[in-house]
Protein backbone atom coordinates (compact mmCIF):
# COMPACT_ATOMS: atom_id res chain seq x y z
CA UNK A 1 0.00 0.00 0.00
CA UNK A 2 1.29 2.91 -0.49
CA UNK A 3 2.58 4.85 2.28
CA UNK A 4 1.56 8.52 3.17
CA UNK A 5 3.64 11.11 5.15
CA UNK A 6 1.40 11.91 8.20
CA UNK A 7 0.56 15.20 7.90
CA UNK A 8 1.30 15.04 11.99
CA UNK A 9 4.00 14.14 14.28
CA UNK A 10 3.51 12.92 18.15
CA UNK A 11 4.35 16.63 18.86
CA UNK A 12 2.38 18.38 16.44
CA UNK A 13 -0.69 16.93 18.19
CA UNK A 14 0.11 17.06 21.43
CA UNK A 15 0.74 20.52 21.00
CA UNK A 16 -2.71 21.20 19.38
CA UNK A 17 -4.48 19.58 22.35
CA UNK A 18 -2.65 22.04 23.92
CA UNK A 19 -3.37 25.66 21.86
CA UNK A 20 -7.05 24.15 21.54
CA UNK A 21 -7.49 23.42 24.90
CA UNK A 22 -8.67 20.19 24.21
CA UNK A 23 -10.19 18.08 27.08
CA UNK A 24 -10.95 14.58 26.09
CA UNK A 25 -9.54 12.73 23.02
CA UNK A 26 -11.05 9.61 21.82
CA UNK A 27 -9.71 6.28 21.22
CA UNK A 28 -11.20 4.86 18.47
CA UNK A 29 -11.25 1.22 16.94
CA UNK A 30 -13.64 -1.63 15.67
CA UNK A 31 -14.92 -4.92 17.13
CA UNK A 32 -15.18 -8.09 14.80
CA UNK A 33 -19.11 -6.76 14.40
CA UNK A 34 -17.93 -3.39 12.98
CA UNK A 35 -19.45 -1.65 15.78
CA UNK A 36 -17.24 2.04 16.55
CA UNK A 37 -15.42 1.56 20.36
CA UNK A 38 -13.60 3.87 21.81
CA UNK A 39 -11.98 4.64 25.42
CA UNK A 40 -11.26 8.58 25.94
CA UNK A 41 -8.60 9.92 28.02
CA UNK A 42 -7.89 13.50 29.44
CA UNK A 43 -5.66 15.97 27.80
CA UNK A 44 -3.20 14.53 30.09
CA UNK A 45 -2.63 11.36 28.80
CA UNK A 46 -2.39 12.45 24.86
CA UNK A 47 1.51 11.88 25.34
CA UNK A 48 1.09 8.11 26.47
CA UNK A 49 -1.45 8.42 23.33
CA UNK A 50 0.55 9.45 20.43
CA UNK A 51 3.37 6.86 21.95
CA UNK A 52 0.57 3.93 21.95
CA UNK A 53 0.58 3.29 25.85
CA UNK A 54 -2.99 3.32 26.12
CA UNK A 55 -4.05 -0.07 26.95
CA UNK A 56 -7.73 -1.79 26.81
CA UNK A 57 -9.11 -4.85 27.95
CA UNK A 58 -9.31 -6.70 24.77
CA UNK A 59 -11.25 -9.66 26.62
CA UNK A 60 -13.82 -8.00 27.21
CA UNK A 61 -14.56 -7.11 23.66
CA UNK A 62 -16.46 -9.52 21.77
CA UNK A 63 -14.31 -12.03 19.45
CA UNK A 64 -11.21 -10.12 20.61
CA UNK A 65 -8.80 -12.40 23.52
CA UNK A 66 -9.75 -14.91 26.05
CA UNK A 67 -8.53 -12.54 29.85
CA UNK A 68 -5.02 -14.43 29.84
CA UNK A 69 -4.42 -12.07 26.89
CA UNK A 70 -6.26 -9.57 27.48
CA UNK A 71 -4.20 -6.43 27.08
CA UNK A 72 -3.75 -4.86 23.91
CA UNK A 73 -2.72 -1.59 22.81
CA UNK A 74 -4.59 1.35 20.32
CA UNK A 75 -1.67 2.61 18.01
CA UNK A 76 -3.68 5.91 16.71
CA UNK A 77 -3.16 6.78 12.80
CA UNK A 78 -2.26 9.92 13.78
CA UNK A 79 -3.42 11.72 9.99
CA UNK A 80 -7.12 10.46 11.58
CA UNK A 81 -6.60 13.29 14.39
CA UNK A 82 -9.82 15.71 13.96
CA UNK A 83 -11.17 17.93 16.04
CA UNK A 84 -14.99 17.70 16.91
CA UNK A 85 -16.74 20.58 15.92
CA UNK A 86 -20.07 20.09 17.65
CA UNK A 87 -18.44 20.14 20.97
CA UNK A 88 -17.94 24.32 20.60
CA UNK A 89 -15.61 26.40 22.23
CA UNK A 90 -15.70 24.83 25.88
CA UNK A 91 -14.39 21.41 27.06
CA UNK A 92 -13.30 20.45 23.13
CA UNK A 93 -13.01 16.75 22.16
CA UNK A 94 -11.05 15.27 19.61
CA UNK A 95 -10.47 11.97 18.23
CA UNK A 96 -7.64 9.19 16.93
CA UNK A 97 -9.02 6.08 14.97
CA UNK A 98 -6.88 3.76 16.26
CA UNK A 99 -5.22 0.20 14.78
CA UNK A 100 -5.10 -2.86 17.87
CA UNK A 101 -1.81 -3.99 18.62
CA UNK A 102 -0.43 -6.86 21.07
CA UNK A 103 1.62 -6.15 23.91
CA UNK A 104 4.90 -7.94 21.70
CA UNK A 105 4.11 -4.59 19.34
CA UNK A 106 2.65 -6.86 16.62
CA UNK A 107 -0.97 -5.78 15.11
CA UNK A 108 -3.72 -8.28 16.45
CA UNK A 109 -4.96 -10.07 13.51
CA UNK A 110 -8.75 -10.23 14.67
CA UNK A 111 -8.74 -5.96 14.63
CA UNK A 112 -10.83 -5.26 11.29
CA UNK A 113 -8.54 -1.97 10.27
CA UNK A 114 -5.54 -4.24 10.59
CA UNK A 115 -7.34 -6.60 7.97
CA UNK A 116 -8.47 -3.82 5.59
CA UNK A 117 -4.61 -2.74 5.86
CA UNK A 118 -2.99 -6.05 4.87
CA UNK A 119 -5.93 -6.23 2.27
CA UNK A 120 -5.14 -3.04 0.93
CA UNK A 121 -1.07 -3.59 0.86
CA UNK A 122 -2.23 -7.11 -1.04
CA UNK A 123 -4.16 -5.13 -3.70
CA UNK A 124 -1.53 -2.29 -4.15
CA UNK A 125 0.98 -5.12 -4.88
CA UNK A 126 -1.30 -6.42 -7.40
CA UNK A 127 -1.70 -2.69 -8.92
CA UNK A 128 -4.90 -1.98 -7.59
CA UNK A 129 -6.06 0.80 -5.75
CA UNK A 130 -8.78 1.21 -3.70
CA UNK A 131 -11.05 4.31 -3.53
CA UNK A 132 -14.53 4.86 -1.61
CA UNK A 133 -17.53 7.26 -2.21
CA UNK A 134 -20.47 6.95 -0.17
CA UNK A 135 -23.77 7.44 -0.47
CA UNK A 136 -25.15 8.12 2.94
CA UNK A 137 -29.12 7.93 3.28
CA UNK A 138 -31.43 8.00 6.10
CA UNK A 139 -34.52 9.08 7.90
CA UNK A 140 -35.62 11.64 10.37
CA UNK A 141 -38.24 11.54 12.71
CA UNK A 142 -40.38 13.16 14.83
CA UNK A 143 -39.83 12.95 19.13
CA UNK A 144 -42.10 12.39 21.23
CA UNK A 145 -43.16 15.07 23.89
CA UNK A 146 -40.14 13.38 27.14
CA UNK A 147 -37.87 13.89 23.04
CA UNK A 148 -38.10 9.42 22.23
CA UNK A 149 -37.99 9.24 18.78
CA UNK A 150 -40.96 7.76 17.01
CA UNK A 151 -41.76 6.61 13.97
CA UNK A 152 -43.54 8.95 12.21
CA UNK A 153 -41.58 10.82 9.62
CA UNK A 154 -39.94 14.51 9.86
CA UNK A 155 -41.70 15.76 6.45
CA UNK A 156 -44.00 14.53 3.61
CA UNK A 157 -40.90 15.58 1.58
CA UNK A 158 -40.01 13.80 -1.70
CA UNK A 159 -36.90 14.22 -4.38
CA UNK A 160 -35.23 17.09 -4.02
CA UNK A 161 -38.13 19.11 -2.66
CA UNK A 162 -37.67 21.80 -0.20
CA UNK A 163 -38.88 24.05 2.25
CA UNK A 164 -41.89 24.26 3.09
CA UNK A 165 -42.27 20.59 2.25
CA UNK A 166 -38.68 19.39 3.49
CA UNK A 167 -38.24 20.19 7.63
CA UNK A 168 -35.14 18.63 7.36
CA UNK A 169 -32.71 20.77 5.42
CA UNK A 170 -31.61 22.45 8.18
CA UNK A 171 -30.39 19.38 10.31
CA UNK A 172 -28.77 18.25 6.44
CA UNK A 173 -26.93 22.27 6.52
CA UNK A 174 -25.39 21.62 10.25
CA UNK A 175 -24.46 17.94 8.82
CA UNK A 176 -22.65 18.86 6.02
CA UNK A 177 -20.79 21.91 8.05
CA UNK A 178 -19.94 19.64 10.57
CA UNK A 179 -18.03 17.02 8.11
CA UNK A 180 -16.67 19.40 6.27
CA UNK A 181 -14.97 21.08 9.57
CA UNK A 182 -13.97 17.25 10.27
CA UNK A 183 -12.26 17.31 6.47
CA UNK A 184 -14.96 15.60 4.67
CA UNK A 185 -15.70 16.45 0.97
CA UNK A 186 -19.29 17.14 0.11
CA UNK A 187 -20.69 17.01 -2.85
CA UNK A 188 -24.21 17.22 -2.14
CA UNK A 189 -27.08 17.28 0.23
CA UNK A 190 -31.07 16.68 -0.42
CA UNK A 191 -34.15 15.20 0.32
CA UNK A 192 -34.50 11.62 -1.35
CA UNK A 193 -37.81 9.80 -2.42
CA UNK A 194 -39.77 9.26 0.50
CA UNK A 195 -41.03 10.86 3.28
CA UNK A 196 -38.24 11.97 5.94
CA UNK A 197 -35.57 10.35 3.83
CA UNK A 198 -32.74 12.36 3.36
Amino acid sequence: MAKFTSKYTPEDIVRIVQEQNIQFIRMQFIDVFGTLKNVAITASQIEKAVNNQIMIDGSSIEGFVRIQESDQYLVPDLNSFTIFPWHGEGAKVARLICSVYNPDGTPFIGDPRGVLTRVLEKADSMGYSFFVGPELEFFLFQTDEEGRPTTITHDEGSYFDLNPIDHGEPVRREMCLALEAMGFEIEASHHELAAGQH
